[in-house]
């Protein structure tokens, strides 16, 4: 098969498409708009999340049969559409689901310790050891709104840290150390909220100011999940009144994001969508990539 690369794939993982006696052509660095034009005769398409697989591409697809997203949500590609020219969707939910648990928790860490803010206090040239009275984790309760896999992830090492997991999701029920919680209780209880959904016509804005005025005051939001889940207005809003302590963003709702007061604000933390950006992941989904290929 001619299996098309769009945004980069693990070196292992190409050799391997490649040992399969496999034609792998990497196109990642070409422009994305210019891909509509180079999907024709292909019969796999592979993309992580810059790409975006719309219409127009799908339409210029003539040999098609396969696009898999490296990583977990698809609201990248029209998957429903493609569908419907029996071109299958598929993903790798599980490659990257640690990763992410864990930038989730680096976000919660450095918001709880001030570490960004020090970061430039000392590189400035201060030495401003009192302004920085931190917040242990230990303790606290984290609510976690999506609990699938990254969801669960994120729960074993909260857990491992003292924490008490609250989790909501109308399609999984929370499992051993996750206590289940309405969508009120958990916004109502938690100290840290993080959220783990995809975005979706129902999950889009679904945390806005009615949410924002129903948390604690004092709580930390972290969004590694998808931009656009979080009404970014209301959250700079909830910010900037004091009833949220901080925000850890990996999401935003453009990306990337247009310059904003958001993005300069002192109590938020930010990151360039790098949830599934380790090694390890990169190397996982390299393998779930070949075996898909194998499997088909």
């Amino acid at each position: 098969m001619r299996i098309l690369i769009a945004d980069g794939l693990d070196a292992q993982g190409i050799k391997g498409l490649q040992a399969m006696g496999h034609q792998v052509e990497d196109l990642s660095a070409l422009p994305k708009e210019e891909l509509v034009t180079k999907v024709a005769d292909f019969d796999v398409l592979v993309v992580r999340s810059a790409t975006k697989v719309r219409k127009e591409m799908i339409d210029n697809m003539k040999s098609m049969k396969m696009i898999i997203r490296g990583g977990v949500g698809m609201d990248n590609i029209d998957a429903d559409y493609a569908k419907s020219k029996g071109i299958k969707v598929v993903n790798t939910p599980g490659a990257s689901s640690a990763s992410v648990a864990e930038l989730a928790l680096a976000h919660m860490f450095a918001l709880s310790r001030g570490i960004a803010k020090a970061t430039k206090s000392i590189q400035g040239g201060q030495w401003e050891k009192k302004a920085f009275k931190g917040t242990e984790i230990s303790g606290k309760t984290l609510g976690i709104i999506g609990i699938g896999r990254i969801g669960q992830e994120l729960a074993k090492r909260a857990n491992a840290l003292g924490m008490t997991v609250l989790g909501y999701d109308p399609n999984v029920k929370g499992t051993g150390s996750i206590k289940n919680a309405t969508f009120d209780e958990l916004l109502q209880s938690s100290d840290y909220i993080s959220i783990h959904t995809p975005l979706t016509a129902e999950t889009k804005h679904f945390i806005g100011k009615t949410e924002f005025d129903k948390m604690k005051k004092g709580a930390i939001v972290v969004n590694c999940a998808r931009g656009g889940t979080v009404d970014e207005s209301a959250l700079l809003e909830a910010l900037k009144s004091g009833k949220l302590a901080g925000a850890g963003l990996d999401v935003f709702e453009t990306e990337p994001p247009a310059a904003s007061e958001l993005l300069s604000f002192p109590n938020v933390t930010l990151t360039p969508h790098i949830g599934a950006q380790t090694g390890e992941a990169q190397t996982r989904i390299g393998e779930e990539v070949v075996k898909i290929i194998k499997q088909a």
